[in-house]
């Protein structure tokens, strides 16, 4: 039996289209969470139909930590709880996260339940934040995203919400059409991977991702 059968994992899915890259990474890592034991959560906020703006119901009443949000939030809330691990998995627009998933930390990672407490709820948990980019590695603009994303998510939001380990990765190479910045600033786009070149080029992409899921899940094993 393994030592991960009794873990919950949360995969948070943060794309419009269910036919989207993103989601197939989502898909993929679910698989592979269960395949190492864990019992796996996909949250697909379009699907669910998550409105990602801040409502009255949802808004942080400094006065009350305890506040009954709305019955989606709170469901979200109880999702969020009883995981062990949470897998965002979301594209990469302007170097941010997208709306989608920044509201869904906006309504749902709230006042009284994420932050606010001497001892925070969501301590113990780790996160693993896959965003999806369509430049190259190649490309200058990788490092400084990756720099933003730590910074970001880790860091403001992650840390300051009591996960006792963060990490953010960065996918490049997302997009069939290669995207990339020159040495004056110059967006150059090169043409479409087609037949076996594209075949090959997202079995690399999958297998990157999945190397670093299985990277941050070793990091979880304890000695039997």
């Amino acid at each position: 039996m393994s030592h991960n059968d009794s873990r919950t994992a949360l995969i948070v899915v943060s794309h419009h289209r269910a036919d989207s890259l993103t989601a197939h990474i989502a898909r993929r890592t679910a698989t592979q969470l269960e395949d190492a034991g864990y019992a796996v959560d996909l949250l697909d906020l379009t699907a669910e139909g998550f409105d990602p703006r801040m409502n009255t119901a949802d808004q942080p009443d400094w006065n009350d930590r305890d506040k009954t949000y709305s019955p989606e939030v709170e469901d979200h809330m109880r999702r969020i709880l009883a995981a062990d691990l949470i897998i965002p998995v979301f594209p990469i627009y302007w170097g941010y996260a997208p709306a989608l998933l920044k509201g869904w930390v906006d309504r749902v990672w709230n006042y009284g339940f994420a932050y606010g407490r001497s001892k925070p709820k969501l301590a113990g948990k780790r996160m693993l934040w896959l965003g999806l980019a369509g430049a190259t590695a190649d490309d200058m603009i990788i490092p400084a995203i990756q720099t933003m994303l730590d910074t970001q998510l880790s860091g403001a939001i992650a840390y300051y919400c009591g996960v006792s380990d963060s990490r953010t990765v960065v996918l490049p190479d997302a997009e069939e059409r290669p995207q990339r910045l020159d040495a004056e600033g110059k967006l150059e786009i090169g043409d479409a991977v087609q037949g076996a070149a594209r075949e090959a080029h997202f079995a690399d992409f999958e297998r990157k991702a999945a190397e670093h899921v299985s990277d941050f899940l070793a990091a979880d094993r304890v000695p039997a």
